[in-house]
């Protein structure tokens, strides 16, 4: 039992400092949003410009890294059956998509029409990323419930699963990372943001508590498992005496 102790430490360290990334990323952010709303759009807009403006960053960022993210590690952390971490992981992967869809949408409500929103290398990974994230969604829930496959057709399936989903986590954040370039460049190059400001140095850390959070996630689910779930049976030798539970 000690030893299991023992051994479940780095997973729990790892989350934990999942956790507290995110939650660094999540603050960050809605101060930006919230505390230099002038920095998204200029006033001669509308109101309404100015909410899709700020809900892009929010659902790309909370609504799909971040929940993406959490739902990577449910693995990790959930108790209780195997269908069961599955049908969270699918549930919170849909939300996640569906926020991403949603954070592409506020794109197209813009007055500057859809063609001049979708010009920059940020704009094509993005859409690349939703794609790719889309398809593996919707493959995932069709192996989840189609229950008639060939095991051995699952078990092929899954290296190619896991490394699509990270794969696409890791593209998500990278698209993120590219339009914090993006968006910081121009208002500095427009002279509306200074190189040395406030916003600047939380846009630069919100840049830095992304690629945290990226590694960090990814590193806890290609981390081995420490030890197996029930059904198990485990055998411990102790003081010369075989012990099972």
């Amino acid at each position: 039992m000690i030893a299991m102790a023992a051994n479940t430490k780095p997973t729990f360290s790892l989350l934990l400092l999942a956790r507290l990334s995110a939650t660094l990323v999540a603050i960050l952010l809605l101060s930006w949003a919230l505390y230099f709303t002038t920095s998204f759009l200029p006033h001669t807009l509308s109101q309404r410009d100015l909410i899709y403006s700020v809900l892009h960053p929010l659902l790309m960022v909370i609504g799909f890294i971040l929940i993406s993210g959490e739902a990577i590690l449910v693995h990790r952390w959930l108790p209780g059956s195997r269908k069961r971490k599955k049908m969270v992981h699918l549930w919170l992967q849909g939300v996640a998509l569906t926020s991403a869809i949603f954070g592409i949408w506020t794109k197209f409500q813009g007055r500057e029409g859809v063609i001049a929103n979708f010009f920059s290398l940020h704009s094509w990974m993005g859409l690349l990323c939703v794609s790719l994230f889309g398809a593996q969604w919707l493959m995932g829930f069709l192996s989840f419930w189609h229950r008639g496959e060939v095991r051995m057709t699952r078990i092929r399936f899954l290296p190619w699963h896991v490394f699509l989903g990270l794969y696409t986590y890791g593209l998500a954040v990278v698209t993120a990372e590219t339009g914090l370039l993006e968006k910081l460049t121009f208002l500095q190059t427009k002279g509306v943001v200074l190189k040395h400001c406030t916003e600047s140095l939380i846009v630069n850390c919100l840049g830095l508590g992304l690629a945290t959070l990226c590694g960090v996630v990814i590193l806890t689910a290609v981390s081995p498992k420490q030890y197996q779930s029930s059904h198990t049976t485990k055998v411990v030798n102790s003081n010369s005496k075989c012990l099972t539970f």
